[in-house]
């Protein structure tokens, strides 16, 4: 259900409708607790729809209904182009993830041999 649908609706038929879809909530639960609920997104949409409703009925009571202006088309600024900074660069290649202390016991095993040849 569309909020300018609701807007047109008064009071009193906005709750019956919230009435309507409590008593479609409660069936819902049963057939999911029952395991027979085939269309488990209709769960969603019935508690926002009672959400909405009752947000548009508690706008109404208070009579403070928020008026929708169309927004005013702003032209798209353009965007310049940035000189993209250099990264620096080092000799060591950077390591992903920390070693665990057994392989870096290997790893001195292997510099070690490396340097004795």
């Amino acid at each position: 259900m569309k909020a300018v649908d609701v807007r047109a609706m008064t009071l009193d038929q906005i709750d019956d409708e919230v009435l309507k879809l409590k008593k479609e909530q409660f069936n819902l639960r049963f057939q999911r607790a029952t395991g027979q609920l085939e269309n488990t997104s209709r769960v969603r949409v019935i508690r926002r729809d009672v959400a909405r409703l009752k947000t548009i009925a508690a706008q109404k009571r208070a009579g403070s209904m928020p008026e929708v202006a169309p927004k005013p088309k702003a032209e798209p600024k353009p965007k310049a182009a940035k000189p993209k900074a250099e990264k620096p660069t080092s000799d060591k290649p950077k390591s992903k993830k920390p070693q665990s202390a057994k392989s870096r016991k290997a790893g001195a095993k292997k510099t070690a041999a490396k340097k004795s040849k």
